[in-house]
């Protein structure tokens, strides 16, 4: 494991301990109740803290799927540490590890491994967080050349303990209790990535492991459930994409859907979508001939809602 100093490791350790109490802080609206505005907070912040997580940490900081301006990548890493997500450093360095050893000993949450069944759900799901996988054995270089970056990684905790602030200041308990329960949610939305989407749904991609394509992860996480395919092109900018009869499928993707408005801006650029070419090549039950692929992500602004089908030779 990496060296860590022990203030760093303190530092680190407020994570879990925020989600843990989170978890508890999820029970006051059983006292307080919600009213509408409550719900609406909650809601409102599930959502942008998810989507900061999934466009900026996982597709844009992890995957650069897209580039962006520094300062929407610094806003947004902001935005995914207010989520509880950790750090950018901490968040990049087990994501990579994860793809690294997918369903293998050094994956740091699969289901698929000691432990399996019931437990192997407990590990992916979160149980992880409290081990000693919790500490990356190793940083990102790129992250932590980004002072921005590398404070905010080790200040983590202060966004979501800001958000927590400011909404007892707006609606009191009742609000507070809407935000702990918002990131309880959260919490365990993107942990489903990990869990459900290794053990129910689709495989329609020829990979190494056991990642599946489920729309219920795909809800919960927008867009980010579609994850064979995301395995099978990990720096595709749309994960929303399946095959079926021989044909080239496009799923709903919301996070898609935001990189392609940030485009339209002029906040994304070189957005990458794997050709329909490539796609087929990489069908797990393939009954025709493929020309050869030698760039499996380029490029792409158009993204057409079904493919045509191609026809046999």
């Amino acid at each position: 494991m990496r060296q860590y100093s022990p203030l760093t490791v303190v530092l680190y350790l407020i994570g879990p301990a925020l989600i843990l109490i989170s978890h508890v802080g999820s029970l006051l609206p059983f006292i307080t109740g919600l009213s509408a505005g409550a719900v609406a907070w909650a809601v409102l912040w599930y959502v942008l803290r998810m989507l900061a997580t999934t466009g900026i940490y996982h597709r844009l900081l992890t995957h650069k799927s897209y580039q962006a301006p520094k300062l929407l990548l610094w806003l947004g890493c902001v935005m995914a540490s207010a989520a509880g997500q950790m750090g950018p450093s901490w968040w990049k360095a087990h994501h990579l590890a994860h793809h690294q050893h997918a369903d293998q000993l050094h994956d740091p949450h699969s289901p698929s491994v000691p432990p399996q069944g019931i437990n192997g759900v407990y590990w992916s799901q979160g149980g992880w967080l409290l081990s000693r996988q919790f500490f990356p054995t190793k940083l990102p270089a790129d992250v932590e050349n980004d002072a921005f970056l590398r404070r905010l990684d080790r200040l983590h905790f202060l966004p979501l303990v800001a958000l927590g602030a400011v909404s007892y200041w707006l609606g009191g308990w009742e609000y507070l209790g809407a935000f702990f329960l918002s990131t309880t949610v959260l919490f365990h939305g993107v942990q489903t990535v990990n869990s459900l989407s290794h053990l129910v749904g689709e495989q329609p991609f020829q990979t190494d492991d056991t990642s599946r394509n489920n729309g219920f992860v795909a809800v919960l996480t927008l867009g980010e459930g579609w994850h064979n395919l995301h395995h099978t092109f990990p720096s595709s900018s749309r994960h929303g994409i399946t095959l079926r009869a021989d044909r080239v499928v496009y799923l709903p993707d919301p996070t898609y859907r935001f990189i392609k408005l940030l485009e339209r801006v002029g906040l994304a650029t070189r957005v990458k979508v794997p050709k329909e070419r490539h796609l087929l090549a990489r069908a797990r039950d393939r009954a025709w001939p493929v020309p050869p692929v030698t760039a499996p992500v380029l490029p792409s602004t158009t993204s057409p809602s079904v493919a045509p089908k191609l026809g046999r030779p």
